[in-house]
């Protein structure tokens, strides 16, 4: 059977009371011809509007995943709150709620009483991971050549969209410490873009970093811009270490790409972030927002090659077997068949 993706071009982040309740129409109109047995939903504007129409529709069973909550560190506490009020309510009209982490699960439940801990069943995310194993010693080539890399300095990285949360001032921080304290030659890289990509120039050209925007101006610095890179696996083949500096997160996919390529992590200790690295063994996991045990927890990274290498060790096949697509595929199915039945026999 084709499937055939419907676009709705009124479905946008942002909240517009036009857009949403045309996009909110468009949905309901759907399911009224459709007639589905399930309406799956995932982010918060999906996730409301799919789940308001599911339920108009008497939609039998109505499922929503948390990929990662806005709960806090990214509004004021008065809309906060209101997010928190609109999700309590979204999941009493909802038949489950999936978190993709047994640390979301537990926030979820029990820190912001969205809804009762046995409405939540939990399903990690699942990716082929295969290519992030396979190939390194010419992805890393290719890499470091492509960016101007010596074979004696130490690649960072930091992998992700350009936005607050992701709290990139403290990388920056970091890697000015770093910079004053080691004899080695480093190289930091920032893969991605977003809105806050002006700001965190503003913030190198504070610390005094040199950096580069390397579309524009190809050479080799201390810092350099990205942007977007299609060929993720060759960015951690290419790399000696991992580092995320979030304020909140959900289950980072850069870190479960990193271990599965291999790679040392320093990360802060947010979100279900624990329940997919190894403290001690794969990261070093540090509080949010600690820029003095960050930079000492790096620095010993950059420091000593046996301790990269010890982190290194973990077997990346373990990685690649929790993470599979295709146990996600199936757990997903078992309940959808478990909760179809519950509602045959409701």
């Amino acid at each position: 059977m084709e499937l055939k993706p419907v676009y709705i071009p009124q479905m946008f982040r942002e909240i517009n009371p036009l857009k949403d309740c045309d996009a909110y129409l468009q949905l309901k109109k759907i399911m009224h011809e459709f007639k589905p047995d399930i309406v799956h939903t995932h982010a918060a504007k999906a996730g409301t509007l799919g789940r308001l129409a599911a339920r108009a529709c008497s939609v039998p069973v109505i499922v929503h995943t948390f990929h990662g909550h806005v709960f806090h560190s990214y509004f004021p506490a008065w809309k906060t709150n209101m997010f928190i009020r609109i999700e309590r309510y979204l999941a009493s009209k909802s038949t489950r709620i999936i978190a993709i982490s047994n640390k979301q699960k537990e926030e979820l439940a029990n820190e912001y009483n969205i809804c009762m801990p046995e409405k939540i069943e939990v399903i990690p995310l699942g990716f082929n991971l295969e290519k992030f194993s396979t190939g390194l010693p010419a992805k890393r080539k290719k890499f470091r050549d492509y960016y101007l890399i010596d074979d004696d300095e130490i690649v960072i990285v930091i992998v992700g969209r350009l936005v607050t949360i992701k709290n990139h001032t403290l990388f920056l921080k970091v890697l000015k410490n770093i910079q004053r304290e080691t004899s080695k030659r480093i190289r930091a890289f920032i893969v991605g873009d977003g809105e806050d990509h002006q700001q965190i120039e503003e913030k190198a050209i504070a610390l005094q970093l040199d950096f580069t925007n390397f579309k524009s101006e190809r050479r080799p610095a201390l810092l350099t811009f990205t942007s977007w890179i299609r060929e993720v696996d060759e960015v951690y083949a290419g790399a000696d270490i991992v580092a995320l500096t979030s304020l909140n997160e959900g289950t980072p996919v850069s870190l479960i790409e990193a271990q599965a390529a291999g790679k040392p992590i320093v990360t802060t200790d947010v979100g279900g972030i624990t329940d997919i690295v190894v403290p001690g063994k794969t990261a070093f996991v540090v509080a949010a927002n600690d820029e003095q045990e960050f930079s000492r927890k790096l620095l010993q990274l950059v420091e000593n090659d046996e301790l990269r290498k010890s982190l290194s060790d973990l077997d990346a096949s373990s990685i690649i077997t929790n993470f599979d697509y295709r146990h996600l595929v199936s757990k997903t199915a078992l309940l959808y068949r478990r909760l179809l039945k519950e509602a045959e026999g409701a």
